[in-house]
């Protein structure tokens, strides 16, 4: 008898205090998204309170600073004040600027974040992957005047997101307008490693018990 996969992890993204990151963690949430100086975009907190919320974050949960920054040397200079376990890579990093990051902090895990815009995703996946230990695949526009990087609210195009896990050699986070309704759909569509949320559990920009509660019904499947 074959066994059925286990669920995909949940990170909870936009945690904005303490007692948001216990409401997600006392749900379930294997992550934490902490949301830095972005272009645009829900959730942004300083540094310092990235930092606060991460040291007290207990293991195994995972928190990750989401930067727009690009540059190796200042994503260090970042971490170096937000602590976090993992940094999310929100903009496109080239991969000698990420083999840099991976020899300056060997000891952090980075997610590089795919924005799945068309086909031409799966070839800029595919390029980051050898040099990150996962990819973060959204619904974002980095050619607009003012990027968006994240927080849309949007589903893009699953099909696409597929081919990536399919042939990407690290797992993949699915992120991207996932709510209850809709993210069995996707768990089934895509099969990722994990899955990734910001508005689809909150209410008037509060992370909202139920609707956290309801999420995490529907990706374990007992909804």
């Amino acid at each position: 008898m074959t066994l059925p996969p286990p669920p995909p992890r949940v990170k909870v993204c936009c945690i904005s205090s303490l007692e948001e990151a216990r409401l997600a963690i006392g749900h379930g949430a294997s992550a934490l998204g902490l949301v830095s100086q972005m272009p645009s975009g829900p959730g942004v907190i300083a540094d310092e309170l990235i930092a606060e919320i991460a040291a007290r974050v207990p293991p195994p949960v995972a928190t990750f600073l989401l930067t727009a920054r690009r540059e190796a040397d200042a994503i260090v200079a970042q971490h170096a004040v937000c602590a976090t376990s993992t940094i999310q890579l929100v903009d496109a990093v080239e991969p000698a600027q990420l083999q840099r990051l991976r020899r300056a902090l060997p000891h952090v895990k980075l997610v590089q974040v795919i924005h799945v815009v068309g086909p031409a995703s799966l070839d800029e996946a595919l390029t980051a992957a050898p040099h990150v230990d996962a990819l973060l695949l959204d619904s974002g526009n980095p050619a607009l005047p003012v990027k968006e990087l994240g927080g849309t609210g949007r589903v893009h195009d699953w099909r696409v997101s597929r081919l990536i896990r399919d042939q990407a050699p690290v797992p993949v986070f699915l992120a991207g307008g996932l709510r209850a309704s809709n993210v069995r759909e996707a768990i089934e569509a895509v099969e990722p490693f994990g899955v990734d949320l910001c508005s689809g559990v909150r209410t008037q920009g509060r992370l909202c018990a139920e609707k956290l509660a309801c999420f995490m019904r529907a990706v374990s499947g007992s909804a």
